[in-house]
């Protein structure tokens, strides 16, 4: 734990240390080409405690990464994940896994509250000792560094004793696109049933590979489960590589499964995913999105349907496909990673058991270099998980 033996106070408000504490800190940036030099370790000053926020102690984030061209404003540990193409990213295809794999947008941390500021009254939710997630907001501190700050409390979600904090991990960022991307789609559905027949059947059809897509998977089928629109939603995965079939293999109980081979002909995979959508869909929610995987979910979609992809790759993307969607009145609309209040009810849902997180290994935070070689070759099943600290 961090101990101080003398405190004052900065001009703001904030609490100082008058010991010059260190604590570790961990960068990963997108691997080159060798799949070295992308995992950087340093030691940085323990943050000071911001008067109306609080002290983070790491426990556990997920294992995310940046590119190396992206400027340093930018967090150390966004993952442009499966929104860089091959023929964009300029990387070997060898590491196709890193791109689509378990790598999410965002910063991915659940820890404990370390200290609180000068200016916080600790309540019943939140105190030291507190088991916390960080929702990913804007200006959030660089790096995996063993201790962080938030400004305000407002941005830590507490967690029930029965999350284990690994498992906390995957919500911010990854899970909270997913829960986003499934509230976006139940607003079209809702509109779509309303001039439909009563015997009618809306299909959704979700792209992706790995954790990021099965989050999607069960968080729809626990969003879509009421009596309303059980037997009215028609759900379909098509998986970007191998180890996506597999998951999503062993979890499909109503939904469909079609795999996007990218050795196959264009028109063969767009044949192959409308005979396992039993025709074209009316919503996509597209998480591989590269040039090539929207453009085939655009062929596979209805006349009037939307296709949902993460605002992170939208404004690339879009001017790309303006013509196309104006000739066939379809639309690509963003979604954004989602709300504080969305990451409290994925919290309770996860909690409860009612949505049951994707696979994820955890690994010491020592390891971070070899964590990302095997997500590069894609031996990593789900996602991965950083531990700092050997507490639950």
């Amino acid at each position: 734990m961090l101990t101080e033996t003398f405190l004052d106070y900065h001009e703001d408000g904030s609490r100082r240390s008058s010991m010059n504490k260190l604590c570790r800190q961990v960068s990963i940036e997108s691997p080159g080409l060798c799949m070295k030099d992308c995992v950087f370790n340093f030691e940085v000053p323990v943050p000071d405690v911001p008067a109306k926020g609080a002290r983070i102690r790491v426990v556990c984030a997920g294992a995310c990464y940046r590119m190396r061209n992206r400027s340093s404003s930018v967090s150390s540990v966004s993952s442009v994940s499966s929104s860089v193409s091959v023929e964009e990213s300029g990387y070997n295809p060898a590491f196709y896994g890193v791109r689509d794999g378990a790598l999410f947008p965002g910063y991915e941390v659940a820890g404990v509250i370390d200290e609180l500021g000068a200016d916080v009254t600790p309540t019943a939710e939140l105190s030291v000792g507190t088991r916390v997630v960080l929702y990913p907001y804007d200006g959030i501190p660089h790096g995996y560094a063993e201790y962080i700050v938030v400004p305000e409390l407002t941005y830590l979600v507490a967690l029930p004793d029965n999350l284990p904090l690994g498992v906390a991990a995957m919500l911010p960022s990854g899970a909270l696109l997913a829960k986003n991307a499934v509230i976006t789609a139940h607003s079209h559905v809702s509109e779509l049933l309303k001039d439909r027949a009563a015997d009618h059947t809306i299909r959704i059809l979700i792209v992706g590979t790995g954790g990021l897509a099965l989050w999607a998977l069960r968080i729809a089928e626990h969003h879509f489960q009421t009596p309303e629109y059980e037997n009215r939603v028609n759900i379909t995965v098509a998986t970007l590589k191998d180890e996506g079939f597999r998951l999503a293999a062993g979890e499909l109980k109503k939904v469909n499964l079609v795999q996007w081979n990218e050795d196959l002909y264009e028109k063969q995979l767009i044949e192959r995913t409308k005979d396992a959508c039993n025709g074209l869909v009316d919503i996509v929610i597209d998480f591989g999105t590269t040039s090539r995987s929207l453009h085939r979910s655009l062929q596979c979609l209805n006349s009037g349907g939307v296709v949902l992809v993460s605002e992170d790759v939208a404004e690339r993307l879009l001017p790309k496909f303006s013509r196309l969607i104006h000739e066939r009145n379809q639309k690509i609309e963003p979604v954004a990673t989602g709300s504080i209040d969305q990451l409290r009810n994925l919290v309770k849902y996860v909690a409860n058991g009612d949505i049951v997180p994707p696979p994820h290994t955890e690994y010491s935070a020592d390891e971070a270099q070899s964590v990302v070689q095997k997500l590069c070759m894609s031996e990593i099943p789900g996602r991965a998980i950083l531990r700092f600290h050997d507490i639950q």
